[in-house]
């Protein structure tokens, strides 16, 4: 199935100058407009003519959305943040480095100079299936294409698959899962403030979506608590490339140790599955153990229990078990791990 790459089809352009403006307008409109906040996911929709819309709400005009501040001993980060931004704050650089570390190595210095944190939490999925037009589950289809025996599926699900077998492509996502931070996301004159990692949603759930936005909602910040700083924090992204590449799968980690013993953790991997993905049994079994070669070893043969790769992405079991692995030691492993 071709992929027709044309001129951008026409649509109205709604640019809010502020909050309460923008929360108007995508209460009004829901269905018929699309949010952009940087444009990195929305326009190449709209450039492969595979996904139209009647109106584009911009909110790159609305202040309010951006900035990092000071909240209650932690940080609300602004949907419309940079990912520059966010990976050059000192005060993210100080207090949840993993964050940083993480949007420092999305796509590449100019996309990050564009891209937002909100959208990068928020962005659909990058099935190479769904993104050319192929009539899948996740288009409203009946059959996924990546789970066929003559698919071309490398980039896919290894854990949690149900019908669906794309992944999440986000890199901010685990850490902002690891870190216990909350989406902070306004409807109209409601707010409401979810947990990040029930932002996401897998298949199982709806498998038409990837967060739980609903038409109408809008996501304003991001707060992350003071629970995890000052933890060690560790976070790595596999991929093709050095530059602009998704990640064939990340992982980011928040531990916190005392007399060489692991008192509490969180470990939570990406694009192994449609959402990022908390590995609450690798925690469960990391607590108040020994940081030794035994319990590191363990964390990664417990990670990977339960995945099923499918033909092309084998190499994500091994690989994930060996991120795990690394983000619980701290750093690479030895020649002989």
């Amino acid at each position: 199935m071709a992929t027709v790459r044309d001129v951008i089809p026409p649509f109205q352009l709604l640019q809010p100058s502020s909050l309460e403006e923008a929360v108007e307008l995508v209460a009004d409109r829901r269905d018929d407009a699309w949010i952009i906040a940087g444009g990195m996911d929305s326009l190449d929709w709209l450039k492969d003519r595979t996904k139209r819309t009647e109106a584009i709400i911009d909110l790159s005009q609305v202040d309010e959305l951006r900035g990092v501040r000071e909240l209650d001993g932690g940080l609300e980060i602004g949907a419309m943040t940079t990912l520059t931004d966010v990976a050059e704050s000192p005060l993210v650089r100080e207090r949840f480095g993993l964050l940083a570390e993480a949007a420092s190595l999305v796509a590449s210095p100019q996309i990050r100079h564009q891209g937002t944190l909100g959208g990068n939490v928020s962005q659909d999925t990058r099935c190479w299936y769904y993104r050319s037009g192929w009539t899948c589950y996740r288009a409203g289809g009946n059959t996924c294409y990546a789970d066929t025996p003559s698919a071309i599926n490398r980039e896919h699900a290894i854990l949690h698959a149900s019908r669906c077998v794309a992944v999440s492509p986000s890199d901010t996502a685990p850490p902002l899962v690891a870190l216990d931070a909350q989406m902070v996301i306004r409807r109209g004159e409601r707010e409401r403030v979810v947990e990040a990692a029930d932002y996401f949603v897998g298949p199982d759930l709806d498998i038409m979506r990837m967060t739980v936005l609903e038409p109408g909602d809008l996501l304003t910040a991001i707060r992350i608590p003071s629970t995890w700083s000052g933890a060690r924090f560790y976070f790595e992204k596999v991929r093709d490339r050095e530059v602009w590449d998704f990640p064939l799968v990340n992982v980011a980690s928040a531990i916190r140790e005392s007399g060489g013993r692991i008192e509490d953790a969180r470990v939570v991997v990406g694009a192994v599955a449609a959402r990022p993905l908390r590995l609450t049994a690798v925690e469960q079994g990391l607590a108040g153990q020994l940081l030794n070669a035994q319990t590191i070893a363990r964390a990664g043969e417990v990670a990977v229990e339960g995945a099923r790769p499918l033909r092309y992405n084998g190499y994500k079991v091994p690989l994930m078990r060996n991120l795990v692995q690394r983000a619980v030691r701290g750093g690479p492993l030895p020649a002989s791990a």
